[in-house]
């Protein structure tokens, strides 16, 4: 089997005592670059091993209350377009790459900003200049001022500060020998199998508790079990339904973590491919799914109605502009003949294997059959399917999405024109959706509260109406886990979509 292995003097066995076993639903790692990590499985991984300048306290999403990470203090001007941040002292990458100064976050920001080598390079497009004043103090020039920046620098995807010299060394094996300043610190990747991490003693707020982290891939939700009740996973992400979350719940020593935030469930139809050109198609789609059933489908613990294309809690979320998806065939039956299909429609679409999300699929296949529209769904393994949606092979995408808890983030990744995939600045516009591109850009400009939340749900209701996506449903994270885990911290919500595991967290 091959193995990539990073030579570290304080190596674990896998599953000594102190080693914190975590199992995830994936078949193999993605990525641990931070700035190209974009799928559940790989977002827990870079809350273990970076930091940004400020941070979401552990188990917390509020963008309200972010906290200093590796800057200590920050200023900015009257207008918000200029920032600048004082860097904490003498605060350490892994593995002997020195200590983090102002070049590092210059290089790491510019990097989130290069499409070439971020997922999130859209999200930083109103940022003119980064400077080094000094070795430990970095100023950033935003052409505009950005709706809630702090975020944009905050621990969570582009965010994340990289070692400059090692990104530069390792080029594209970054991804699977990342060098951050976290708790944790990569000790080995067995492809398909686990990916091994070692407590980083030098971390700036104390040497973790745990000595180190095993992450497990077991695709299987009942093996995942099985080992969870055996005692050979502390923590395992869970099967995200009602079933169960109360079968797990009713086992002794077993505890089930529910958090924020949800993912939106969102089935995004190609506007530009026929028939999904034709808009009384797209309708038709959206009134054959029954988005009620979803949740019953699911569960009243994790899932949630959605009540717009933006997650509920976003800053400038705005349910006002009602939503097809109401259940009925015969309705959508008609709309198809209407619209010269009177024998039904064929749609194709690529699909992850992960369990949940396929279950998902095969309801809404179930629902569309009831109309005639014949849905044919590709079942590919996790990276196969998030290679294929971008590179435009699927007329229907189902997409689980959270991101930064402000509208302009959701809105200019999944429907702004620039994001649309298969071109050069594609990020995840699987839509090909531009109706509402003027709408957004005018509200990340906006200096008015009001008025920008005026263009967001302005923005949110043509893209409603135009049918770009049908919002599904909201999700909310399950996780089971050992009673003898502590976290340390009052887990609530995690922006990586799983409980990170931090220096104050242990094994009793």
């Amino acid at each position: 089997m091959l193995t990539t292995a990073l030579t570290m003097a304080s190596a674990q066995p896998l599953f000594a005592d102190g080693v914190l076993k975590y199992g995830m639903a994936a078949q193999d790692l993605g990525t641990m670059d931070p700035h190209r990590a974009t799928t559940t499985p790989d977002k827990p991984i870079t809350g273990w091993l970076f930091n940004g300048l400020v941070r979401f306290a552990p188990g917390s999403d509020d963008i309200g209350a972010l906290e200093p990470d590796l800057a200590e203090s920050w200023e900015r001007n009257e207008d918000g377009t200029v920032w600048t941040f004082k860097l904490r002292e003498g605060v350490k990458f892994h593995q002997d790459y020195g200590e983090v100064t102002a070049e590092d976050v210059v290089y790491s920001l510019n990097r989130s900003a290069n499409p070439d080598s971020s997922a999130f390079a859209s999200d930083y497009d109103a940022i003119d200049t980064i400077e080094a004043i000094d070795p430990l103090t970095v100023r950033v020039t935003l052409k505009t001022p950005v709706p809630s920046f702090l975020g944009l620098v905050a621990n969570y995807h582009g965010g994340n500060i990289v070692s400059k010299k090692a990104a530069e060394e390792r080029g594209a094996d970054f991804g699977t020998q990342p060098i951050g300043t976290g708790p944790f610190m990569v000790e080995e990747y067995v492809p398909q199998e686990r990916v091994s991490f070692v407590a980083n003693p030098d971390y700036f707020r104390g040497a973790p508790k745990l000595d180190g982290i095993e992450y497990r891939y077991i695709p299987s939700d009942s093996s995942r079990d099985l080992a969870l009740q055996a005692g050979e996973l502390d923590v395992s992400y869970g099967r995200q339904d009602q079933e169960w979350v109360d079968a797990t719940k009713a086992r002794p020593g077993i505890v089930v973590d529910i958090m924020r935030p949800a993912e939106l469930q969102q089935f995004h139809l190609n506007t530009s491919s026929p028939p999904l050109d034709n808009i009384e198609v797209r309708r038709a789609v959206a009134t054959a799914l029954n988005r009620s059933e979803f949740i019953q489908f699911v569960g009243d613990s994790l899932a949630q109605p959605a009540g717009s294309v933006v997650p509920k809690g976003n800053l400038g979320w705005d349910d006002s502009t009602p939503i097809y998806g109401e259940g009925d065939p015969e309705a959508a039956a008609k709309m198809l003949a209407d619209a010269g299909f009177p024998d039904g429609i064929e749609l194709s679409m690529v699909q992850t294997s992960l369990p949940t999300m396929l279950g998902i699929a095969q309801v809404a296949q179930a629902q569309l059959a009831l109309a005639g529209i014949n849905l044919q769904l590709d079942v590919v393994d996790h990276q196969t399917f998030h290679a294929q949606i971008r590179e435009d092979r699927s007329q229907v995408v189902y997409y689980s999405a959270a991101r930064f808890p402000v509208a302009d983030v959701f809105l200019s990744q999944f429907f702004h024109s620039a994001s649309t995939v298969g071109t050069p600045t594609a990020t995840t516009n699987f839509s090909h959706c531009d109706v509402a591109d003027q709408e957004i850009e005018s509200a990340r400009a906006e200096a008015d509260p009001e008025k920008q939340a005026e263009l967001w749900a302005l923005a949110q209701k043509k893209i409603i109406e135009n049918i770009c996506a049908v919002p599904l449903y909201e999700q909310l994270i399950a996780y089971g886990r050992s009673e003898d885990v502590d976290w340390g911290y009052d887990l609530q919500a995690e922006m990586h979509l799983g409980p990170i595991v931090t220096e104050m967290t242990d094994l009793k």
